[in-house]
């Protein structure tokens, strides 16, 4: 089913998606905000340049941007996932508690921040060219991977990644000899179960945008988690 957004508010076209079909295609999106939130079981493939919070409260559904997207997609999203063939703004996944975010090129600032897991549920962002000022602030769990992919020469992180982190885990692809981490935290260069673990997400990264899987995953990655003598710890974590 398309729907031609051209004239709607967010109120409307979120009326329209709960009543369509499982597949819906969103045509004409022009900034509005707050698509799809809450929504769960359906497909959506969207042309344009959604407005802030897309995704939001996001309960299984899965999202597709032919384009850019602006700030906080994702934000608080439960399950599902989120493909954007461009770049998104800032706060990508904020507080983000499962589902996928998939970035094809960059974030601004904070993404990921307050990201966390609970139980069986594990939040994943990948992130495929370079990441804004504060990547993972106050990480709670996770994962984020930032892959540095066409950004042509430029820092792939911005300053002061994985403030506050007490949780989770982020991956770098490269040394990140140039990135200066907090304190709270242990940077270590990712070993082979390393690259296991976050394989599927790289592969699935690959398939969606052409990339070779091989010459991604070839030569280092860094891998950052908390430090447990972290300070922040106490202040966020129940015991």
């Amino acid at each position: 089913m398309i729907i031609d957004t051209g004239g709607m508010e967010y109120r409307e076209i979120n009326s329209a998606l709960r009543a369509a079909s499982d597949e819906i295609k969103l045509t004409g999106c022009l900034g509005q905000r707050f698509i799809a939130a809450g929504v769960s079981g359906k497909t959506i493939e969207i042309e344009g340049i959604p407005g802030n919070a897309l995704g939001a409260y996001l309960n299984g559904a899965k999202i597709t941007v032919n384009g850019n997207a602006q700030d906080a997609v994702g934000d608080t999203m439960n399950s599902g996932e989120i493909v954007i063939r461009g770049d998104v703004g800032d706060a990508v996944g904020y507080a983000m508690r499962g589902g996928k975010i998939i970035i094809k090129g960059n974030a601004g600032y904070r993404a990921g921040i307050h990201m966390k897991a609970y139980k069986e549920k594990m939040p994943v962002m990948v992130i495929g060219g370079a990441a804004g000022s504060f990547l993972g602030e106050y990480q709670a769990g996770g994962l984020i991977v930032v892959l540095g992919l066409e950004t042509e020469g430029k820092r792939i992180v911005g300053n002061f990644p994985c403030t506050g982190m007490h949780g989770g885990k982020m991956f770098i692809r490269g040394s990140c000899e140039d990135i200066v981490f907090p304190a709270g935290v242990t940077v270590t260069q990712a070993g082979h179960e390393d690259i296991e673990e976050i394989n599927p997400y790289i592969l699935e990264y690959c398939e969606l945008f052409g990339y070779n899987t091989d010459e991604v995953l070839s030569g280092d990655y860094t891998l950052i988690t908390p430090d447990t003598k972290n300070p922040y710890k106490q202040m966020y974590v129940a015991n």
